[in-house]
């Protein structure tokens, strides 16, 4: 039986990030499987911990393809770093909250070993996510750039005494142009981060759709929107704009966009992969990461029907 292959993503700059760890790297041993650290995180992890020396590299010692699971000790920001990490693998990502706000990790650090134990026994069940393709094109429609988000793709203006002018399509069709700072094309999973500060609505995950919202446009039309899951985005920079943009995807990719440059924003055909422990209510997960008030309800009564 071939030997299981398990990432560990940590961040080496807090003290408990790092000691968690260790833990979950000796859990992992003791169960048989190999525990594997990004180059990165493994340089990282060695200058403050010599421990970590001689734990498997992964596209070193460990072949991405051989990935079971990525456990993440971290909040949104490290299971977006994950989910780069095995994007070509397909293996899942079982977040694990060390005190952040998130809504992609599964479990508070507290049940970190009995989270661990069930990675080990593969009791564990893997939810897909909607992820986004994205391409940017030249003037002449040659594709210049590739990526994909999970959150959201982003196009901004570059400098910040100048906006953008942009037109937007839908499916093929324009929709509208102005001037603004900006464009965010959001997932379902996206919905609560940039999307949400935008003035965008939130998503249910459950609910495929796509979100876009405009950023300080100088416009009467400029709502968000939400479109069909299997909708085309483009955003197009028009030529008579004074000012250059750059797309952003995560907060991780991003690529110039000089005039005439166009984005077009899909479903992408590889979905994101999240280990699921248990089933959690995304109200409740809404209610306890903003701390909504929620006093007073009462709740339907035991036996009634909606």
């Amino acid at each position: 039986m071939n030997e299981r292959s398990i990432l560990v993503v940590a961040h080496a700059g807090r003290v408990d990030t790092v000691d968690a760890a260790r833990r979950v790297v000796d859990a992992l041993r003791e169960a048989g499987a190999r525990p594997a650290l990004a180059a990165d995180d493994h340089e990282a992890l060695v200058a403050v911990d010599p421990f970590f020396a001689d734990i498997a590299v992964l596209g070193i010692s460990v072949d991405p393809a051989d990935l079971e699971l990525a456990i993440v000790l971290g909040g949104d920001g490290t299971i977006l770093r994950a989910a780069e990490l095995v994007r070509d693998s397909g293996a899942p990502v079982l977040g694990i909250n060390m005190g952040h706000v998130g809504f992609l990790a599964e479990i508070d650090r507290d049940d970190m070993d009995k989270a661990v134990r069930r990675v080990i026994d593969r009791d564990y069940e893997v939810e897909e996510r909607l992820a986004l393709s994205v391409r940017v094109k030249d003037v002449d429609g040659t594709v210049v750039y590739e990526t994909w988000a999970l959150n959201e793709a982003t196009v901004e203006k570059a400098s910040r005494e100048r906006m953008i002018e942009i037109v937007l399509e839908i499916d093929g069709r324009p929709l509208s142009s102005f001037g603004c700072d900006g464009m965010v094309i959001s997932t379902p999973t996206g919905s609560t981060a940039y999307n949400f500060s935008a003035g965008g609505p939130v998503i249910w995950p459950s609910v495929e759709a796509i979100a876009v919202v405009p950023l300080s446009a100088h416009a009467l039309f400029a709502k968000p929107l939400v479109v069909s899951p299997d909708a085309s985005v483009a955003i197009e920079m028009l030529e008579r704009t004074d000012g250059s943009g750059i797309l952003w995807c995560d907060g991780r990719r991003s690529h110039d966009l000089p005039p005439g440059a166009r984005v077009v924003v899909r479903r992408s055909s590889r979905p994101v992969r999240l280990a699921r422990l248990h089933p959690t209510a995304f109200t409740d997960r809404l209610v306890r990461k903003f701390q909504l008030p929620v006093e007073g309800w009462r709740g339907q009564a035991p036996g009634a029907t909606s």
